[in-house]
């Protein structure tokens, strides 16, 4: 019995961030990592109005986003836009689309990042 040697072709170089987001589409990560960057991206996506008063708080394995606001005024006000906040959320996004809103009146909890 004879055994082929597996030789790998020469490939052009490619930037860390290709070769990371391939690794994490393979792995099945793609999704997840999507969403996280979002508690991150939160305050550009949705812009500087309603980023002075909401702070993305987590994000949950099934697309639900936690936002915390300071009053229920505020809760009150976004839970009308969250329609046009989650179409800006996900503009342009094909990797782990935010599904649902939930807003938190309060302050964050100490220790919760």
């Amino acid at each position: 019995m004879t055994y082929r040697r597996r030789t790998l072709k020469p490939t052009k170089p490619m930037r860390v961030a290709e070769v990371l987001k391939g690794y994490l589409r393979s792995a099945g990560l793609a999704k997840r990592v999507g969403q996280a960057s979002v508690v991150e991206e939160c305050a550009t996506l949705v812009g500087p109005r309603i980023a002075k008063a909401a702070v993305a708080d987590s994000v949950t394995q099934d697309g639900t986003l936690f936002v915390r606001v300071p009053s229920r005024a505020w809760r009150q006000e976004l839970s009308l836009m969250t329609p046009d906040i989650l179409a800006l959320v996900n503009r342009g996004r094909t990797a782990g689309q935010i599904r649902r809103i939930r807003w938190l009146v309060g302050e964050e909890k100490v220790g919760a990042r």
